[in-house]
């Protein structure tokens, strides 16, 4: 596999990713279970951290998107971002609490709320026309080190058993390698327009009609699609084993990093639209499964599956985005989509973990199968119109 029309720029962001996901993916499946049988958490608790985290992040993302486009600069926001978040990794370490917990994941998600829609904005800035490759790309990177993360995590436990404190320490390293690579960043506003005002608002208004609803259905599925660690809990039920379960989520992002790129090609090539939806309905499988699965072994194929989902939505809806909006409002759009989607995925949490809770593991993954099975046939009603709608006008 060749990496054409791939800048440096591009890869340098593509290594900050790389090893910031090795450290908050040692974390990441960790969490829920630190949480929960050490700390003695519920259900309900990991979803209320979750979606305060998520809150939070949403909201800067919107803020910090539009920021960057106001001041014509991107570089500094990412800079600061991932410095908070690698300060914020070692504290459950030092201090095992809920409430430490707490306050790691939300300066965690500070950060990347910081650096979120500017580094996105960058990404496009360097695509010359090759916007899904380049996110495919990126998210490629960001999924490897997601999965190098957790092997880690699992090397670490392996030798020093149940000492999650110490997981929590050693994800400090790789973050600051992290932030040594956003010195290399630089900023690259494509058009030197006047700068925007700083009201969303007004850029909603003037904002292309299919981004908008773009926004609406991406927000909707974003309610059913809650945070990953109730996949990493479900699988731990159906398998009695911690290590299964974070083997599984390793397999999952394996299949995600090796997809990203070529499914990124293929968007640029056919239609990011397309991909799209198709990633909607395999979205919906998966989560059919997850809720009648009996066995550990039908769940390889079912994160199979997920990471070929992954691959078709994420990057490829900033693609989508980034190819509607113009580079002097492109972190206002791709601001307000991560920004709405994450008050989305935080509603959605606190709810998956109280059906969970009150109904059994499988309820909110049926739930979450069926919405998502109609917003994609949502987004194919939208495209009907939207080819209805043209050739009218022609």
């Amino acid at each position: 596999m060749t990496l054409k029309n791939i800048s440096k720029q591009v890869l340098i962001l593509g290594f900050v990713s790389l090893f910031t996901d090795i450290a908050s993916e040692m974390l990441y499946p960790v969490t829920p279970i630190f949480l929960t049988a050490a700390l003695g958490a519920s259900m309900a608790t990991v979803g209320i951290i979750e979606g305060l985290a998520e809150f939070i992040a949403g909201f800067l993302k919107g803020y910090f998107g539009r920021l960057s486009d106001k001041l014509k600069k991107r570089s500094i926001f990412v800079t600061a971002g991932y410095g908070l978040s690698a300060l914020s990794k070692p504290l459950p370490g030092l201090f095992p609490f809920v409430s430490t917990v707490v306050v790691s994941r939300v300066g965690d998600r500070i950060g990347k709320g910081m650096r979120t829609a500017p580094r996105d904005a960058l990404l496009a800035a360097n695509a010359d026309g090759n916007t899904g490759a380049v996110f495919g790309f990126h998210r490629g990177m960001d999924t490897l080190g997601a999965a190098i993360g957790p092997i880690a995590a699992l090397i670490l436990l392996h030798i020093y058993p149940h000492d999650y404190k110490l997981v929590f320490l050693v994800a400090f390293v790789p973050s600051v390698i992290a932030v040594t690579f956003t010195s290399f960043v630089k900023d690259k506003i494509v058009e030197k327009k006047a700068a925007p005002k700083f009201k969303y608002i007004e850029f909603w208004k003037t904002a292309p009609a299919q981004y908008k609803q773009l926004i609406y259905l991406i927000t909707i599925f974003s309610l059913v699609n809650s945070s990953d660690v109730f996949l990493i809990l479900k699988s731990r039920n159906i398998s009695h084993s911690s290590t299964l379960a974070i083997a599984g989520y390793i397999f999952y992002n394996l299949v995600y990093a090796a997809a990203s790129y070529p499914v990124g090609k293929l968007a640029d090539r056919f239609s990011k639209a397309k991909i799209f939806i198709i990633g909607l309905f395999v979205f919906s499988v998966v989560y059919f499964g997850f809720a009648v699965a009996p066995d550990f072994q039908m769940l390889w194929g079912l994160f199979i599956l997920y990471g070929i989902y992954a691959a078709s939505t994420e990057g490829v809806a900033k693609a989508w985005v980034s190819d509607l909006i113009h580079d002097e409002n492109r972190g206002s759009a791709i601001g307000l989509l991560t920004m709405l989607s994450s008050f989305a995925v935080m509603l959605g949490s606190f709810l998956t973990g109280v059906l969970w809770d009150k109904f059994g593991s499988a309820v909110p993954f049926l739930v979450s199968s069926i919405v998502s099975l109609l917003v994609a046939f949502g987004f194919i009603l939208f495209k009907r119109v939207k080819k209805a709608a043209i050739q009218s006008a022609n």
